[in-house]
């Protein structure tokens, strides 16, 4: 029986498998795509993906079914919790300027499993928020018509009474993607022009909605007459943020076009800040006139600010907000269409997805075949799914990858850069020269061997410390830290944190409903992981991080990312159970995919560890005789030569 069992060394092997990070290349700017994209464009990318179906479908279904006039304050902590995780995609956006997005900042920081994870949810994000747009797209064009459209379907198709589907196939919306499909297929260029365009429209007629929706507002609409301004309480503001992320999903747009940016180090956190503080003033400022304008529990979720401007006699009001949010969800359409196959792209291109996607048109410099088969995908969702139950699901995987990228930022910032030595401070000794080797190998001279020793009882203070290691000023009370190596005590506590944040939201979520807890156990629970959260903040923040004036870096780290990572938790386990039923289903076959297809093709399988040739190491021994104590050692794969006789000489002068 045990012989079945496997051994240590091979679950340890598998372990490295699953956790192996990306190795970047050296010039990251290289790349097969076109990089074509000003900060212009990557900023009205970014509008285009939030201003759309988000402002003129999930305001009037938020504010109607879940939070009421409060969805205002629903999109506060919305936009807040964004911010907090938009200002991580803009670090790895500027440090990582590859397409790939969370999948990609997950990859080169936390592990492969865990990026495969996140890739394979942002997948079903884009894929949903197609879908779901398209339906929006097509319920406004049928509300200009009078719902003829949708009558004629329901009339000579049928209506289907199955949960989570469809009243009726939506053929409009379906069309629409096929159409925005093509457009995507023929490069980058294109898609950004028609994005200028449609996002120019979107912008008139929001500001047009402002103006006159400001004209026509009525306080009394919030009054308790109408049943008050937070008629669903608190816990009904915080259920309405977790489905007002879905407004937010755009930026990540921006991250995912890094690759064809001209100058992505400037241009990816300009171009997120520019567009997620436009969108969030948009849809506070839409909120606020939408529920002025007519009684929230009145309005029509399929297209509330047309209906709204409708019943207030506004005939040519409604049909210019309609055709304008047409323009808007068009720019969505085409955000998602683009941001998608580029993603999968990146998965492919590593090895972890179907190799077929990672190619790319010679010509246009687009994944063809990725935007095809995905909009095909997209197409056949937005025909027999419903627009609430798509958007649940949506906002549980932007909430794991804002929650998976905000980690990452923890890690990657307490990591050694690539290359990185320990040097002194202030050594007064002669810099080390670097020459060609015989081999070719880069080989470091120094002008005597008492250059290259560093002695053992060296003030540490005055030593240069290196990103994970403990900060000298914390060392002589987490002495026993020291011995680990860089990194290793700052992961670990980043895994405890997720955890305490995990069990501290559950609490606050479930303790007083779900669990029953009495008020001392709930009191209790409450302070133990709250302690825990905040022991693992301050021992991630003693130690030594990087810190780069080259790229733009997320300040307040880890706060503010930590921030991010309990507010992101909070918000997924408001969502229902049912949303988790369907997103665990959907993990359990990523998994099936990564260990059927992409364990075995990733290509970190192919990158075998290069020994480096040494010519010689020196092992420095505390003792009395220095010249007694020094002992050359030798490689494995060179034989033995002993210790040079200049280097004997230097040890004994």
């Amino acid at each position: 029986m045990a012989r079945w069992l496997p051994r240590s060394t091979d679950l340890t092997r598998f372990c490295q498998k699953l956790n192996r990070v990306k190795t970047l290349e050296d010039d990251m700017m290289e790349t097969s795509f076109n990089r074509c994209l000003s900060t212009i464009d990557l900023t009205l990318l970014g509008i285009g993906g939030m201003v759309g179906s988000g402002l003129y479908v999930l305001t009037g279904t938020v504010a109607k079914e879940i939070a009421g006039p409060a969805v205002i304050i629903s999109f506060i902590i919305a936009g807040f919790a964004s911010l907090l995780a938009a200002l991580c995609y803009a670090e790895f956006g500027a440090r990582v300027p590859k397409t790939g997005s969370a999948y990609m900042f997950t990859y080169v920081s936390v592990g492969e499993i865990w990026a495969f994870l996140i890739g394979w949810n942002v997948l079903l994000e884009y894929m949903i928020g197609g879908a779901a747009v398209a339906r929006a797209w097509s319920g406004y064009l049928d509300s200009i018509f009078n719902h003829k459209i949708k009558n004629f379907t329901e009339t000579h198709v049928g209506v289907w009474q199955v949960p989570f589907l469809a009243r009726y196939p939506d053929f409009l919306a379906a069309a629409i993607l096929l159409v925005a499909t093509a457009f995507i297929s023929f490069g980058a260029k294109v898609s950004s022009w028609l994005n200028h365009v449609f996002s120019a429209i979107s912008m008139g007629v929001v500001l047009f909605i402002l103006i006159m929706g400001f004209v026509l507002a009525q306080p009394k609409n919030w009054s308790t007459q109408e049943g008050g301004f937070a008629p669903y309480g608190l816990s009904g503001i915080m259920a309405g943020t977790a489905t007002c992320f879905y407004a937010f999903v755009g930026f990540d747009v921006i991250a995912a076009s890094s690759e064809e940016a001209r100058n992505p180090q400037r241009a990816v956190p300009r171009a997120i800040a520019f567009s997620l503080g436009l969108a969030t003033s948009a849809y506070i400022l839409v909120s606020v006139v939408l529920t002025l304008m007519v009684p929230w529990h009145t309005l029509d979720p399929d297209s509330a600010l047309a209906d709204a401007f409708y019943r207030r006699g506004y005939a040519w009001a409604g049909f210019l907000v309609a055709a304008g949010s047409i323009c808007a969800m068009n720019t969505v359409l085409l955000s998602n269409l683009f941001s998608l196959p580029r993603i999968v792209y990146a998965m492919a291109e590593d090895g972890l997805f179907f190799q077929v996607f990672s190619r790319v048109h010679p010509r246009t410099q687009v994944p063809v075949i990725g935007i095809v088969v995905f909009g095909l995908l997209m197409a056949l969702l937005a025909l027999v799914f419903d627009l609430e139950a798509l958007v649940q699901f949506l906002s549980i995987g932007t909430l794991l990858a804002y929650t998976f990228v905000a980690a990452s930022i923890i890690v990657l910032r307490f990591q050694q850069q690539k290359g990185d030595v320990p040097v002194p401070v202030a050594s007064g000794r002669p810099n080390p020269k670097p020459h060609e080797g015989p081999s070719g190998s880069e080989l470091k001279e120094y002008e005597s061997f008492s250059d290259k020793l560093q002695l053992v009882d060296r003030d540490k203070s005055k030593e240069q410390r290196e990103p994970g290691q403990l900060k000298a000023a914390f060392e002589p009370y987490l002495e026993f830290l020291s011995d680990f190596y860089p990194g290793e005590v700052v992961m670990v506590a980043v895994v405890t944190l997720m955890v305490s944040a995990i069990c501290l939201c559950s609490i606050l979520v479930f303790g007083n409903t779900h669990l029953h807890l009495p008020t001392w156990s709930y009191s209790l629970l409450l302070v133990l992981f709250s302690l825990g959260f905040l022991l693992s903040l301050l021992l991630i923040w003693a130690h030594e991080q990087q810190h780069s004036t080259q790229t733009f870096q997320i300040p307040l780290v880890p706060l503010s990312p930590a921030l991010s990572i309990i507010l992101n938790i909070y918000l997924m386990l408001k969502l229902s159970y049912m949303t988790w039923l369907r997103f665990a289903i959907w993990l359990l076959l990523g998994l099936l995919v990564y260990f059927g297809y992409g364990i075995w093709h990733s290509k970190e399988n192919l990158r075998e560890p290069q020994p480096q040739r040494v010519s010689a190491r020196y092992v420095v021994f505390p003792g009395g005789s220095l010249e007694e104590r020094v002992q050359a050692v030798q490689p494995s794969s060179q034989p033995a030569t002993g210790l040079p006789d200049t280097d004997i000489d230097d040890c004994k002068r």
